[in-house]
């Protein structure tokens, strides 16, 4: 009718422009975390590598992380983790953003050797993630459970150290020498003192306990 106002209907938007931006600010997109998975077993124990392998990708999967690298190391003994090294060097060119693990036991050697490389991962900005033990270095239950293992390193290094002492204080007692043996050059006036008295390079070697090659080489240079 004339002389009334006409409202016009108000359009209810999304708030999302066309150009991607929301109320004004432009959406985050979530970032991608990139995971270099570690697996470990022993010789003996190979059947254990696929249980570990499923395990961390499902981990993973759940987390929406991107797996850039995977390492399987198959050895014995304490000191073989080569392998290891792959994930630490692409950690330091800031090829992954975390290490995912399935046990602790499988990625350290030691308390220490574990914690000297989580410090160096913490140092470069790169997580730490072991599935049996519900450890992620991220999180602050995950650092109280890294400062427990500098406390335990710390222990472990004592040990070590009280161990060494122990030792060297039996050796003394029990007359032994410490230290490097004394090289074969100072035993050369007796060398050829035995050796003029008729024994054999066999037996100067056995009683100044010295290789036959230095008993040898020192004989032909006195000739000379």
């Amino acid at each position: 009718m004339p002389g009334k106002h006409r409202e016009m209907p108000v359009k209810q938007g999304s708030g999302i422009s066309k150009s991607g931006k929301v109320f004004g600010q432009g959406q985050k997109r979530a970032k991608m975390v990139r995971a270099g998975l570690y697996a470990r077993v022993s010789t003996q124990d190979q059947q254990t590598l696929p249980m570990q392998n499923r395990a961390m990708r499902e981990y993973a999967a759940r987390r929406g992380w991107t797996i850039a690298m995977q390492v399987k190391e198959v050895g014995s003994g304490a000191t073989q983790r080569q392998l290891r090294k792959k994930l630490l060097e692409a950690a330091r060119r800031r090829e992954i953003d975390v290490v995912l693990v399935w046990r602790l036991d499988r990625w350290g050697r030691s308390v220490t050797d574990l914690l000297a490389t989580l410090q160096e991962l913490e140092h470069l900005g790169v997580g730490f993630v072991s599935i049996t033990e519900a450890l992620d270095l991220s999180t602050p239950a995950g650092r109280a459970m890294a400062a427990l293992l500098a406390v335990f390193a710390e222990f472990e290094r004592e040990i070590l150290s009280e161990r060494v002492r122990a030792g060297l204080a039996h050796a003394r007692q029990n007359g032994k020498r410490l230290g490097r043996p004394l090289t074969a050059g100072l035993h050369a006036r007796q060398i050829c003192k035995l050796h003029r008295a008729g024994l054999s390079k066999s037996e100067i070697s056995r009683r100044l306990n010295i290789g036959r090659t230095s008993v040898r080489r020192i004989l032909t240079s006195e000739k000379g």
